[in-house]
């Protein structure tokens, strides 16, 4: 009985994250970044999106760049009413496009790092699997700023490696839309964050002798 009673809960948590952007107090820019899976994503700020040059280059890129717009925006439009219901699903799915290609723009910047690193700090990205590096704190990476290239990843700037995030909804997400650079400025920014390279290395052994390549 307490497992369907739990099944039933998990269920209805579920369901409240689909339908979270019909509350009229929550924006589509806080509905989207607290969907489960979106923990890397911080919450743009609506001035940044509004500025036309912000956005430059990429009504090229996302298909119903318009609609996608006013529906990350908040703004009211009647499409709603002209688009079939898989139109709408597209719409939807070029909002997350469109605000994952600005997101990776907004964390180069002054304000979006500073939101970047509170979620740092918060250990939302995750730790580093390595041993030795002794639960580092890691930062989101894209291996290519081309969208649907390959998913996001881990870095840990202790060991200098990347990793698979740990959830496996995290893990469905578009390393574009962190991209290549962000990690790395991120440090040289804020320089006292860099760790100390690991003081050791892990070394094979077998019976208490190491391991020589033949």
């Amino acid at each position: 009985m307490l497992s369907l009673i739990a099944e039933e809960s998990e269920t209805d948590s579920e369901e409240s994250d689909v339908s979270g952007s019909d509350g009229d107090d929550t924006s589509w820019i806080s509905w989207f970044c607290n969907l489960r899976g979106n923990e890397f994503f911080c919450e743009v700020d609506d001035d940044y999106i509004q500025d036309d040059f912000n956005l430059c280059g990429l009504s090229s890129q996302v298909p119903y760049y318009g609609y996608a717009l006013d529906l990350i925006l908040d703004v009211e439009s009647s499409h709603g009413d002209m688009f079939t219901e898989d139109q709408n699903e597209l719409v939807e799915s070029a909002a997350e496009m469109l605000y994952g290609l600005i997101h990776v723009r907004y964390i180069l910047t002054s304000k979006g790092m500073s939101a970047m690193l509170e979620k740092y700090k918060n250990y939302d990205f995750g730790r580093c699997p390595r041993a030795f590096c002794c639960g580092q704190h890691c930062l989101p990476v894209g291996q290519s700023d081309i969208p649907r290239s390959s998913t996001v990843k881990v870095y840990c700037p202790k060991c200098e490696d990347i990793y698979y995030p740990r959830s496996k909804y995290q893990g469905n997400i578009d390393g574009a839309y962190f991209g290549t650079t962000f990690p790395h400025l991120f440090l040289m920014t804020y320089g006292h964050l860099m760790p100390q390279k690991p003081a050791q290395n892990y070394i094979p052994r077998v019976f208490g002798f190491k391991i020589h390549k033949p």
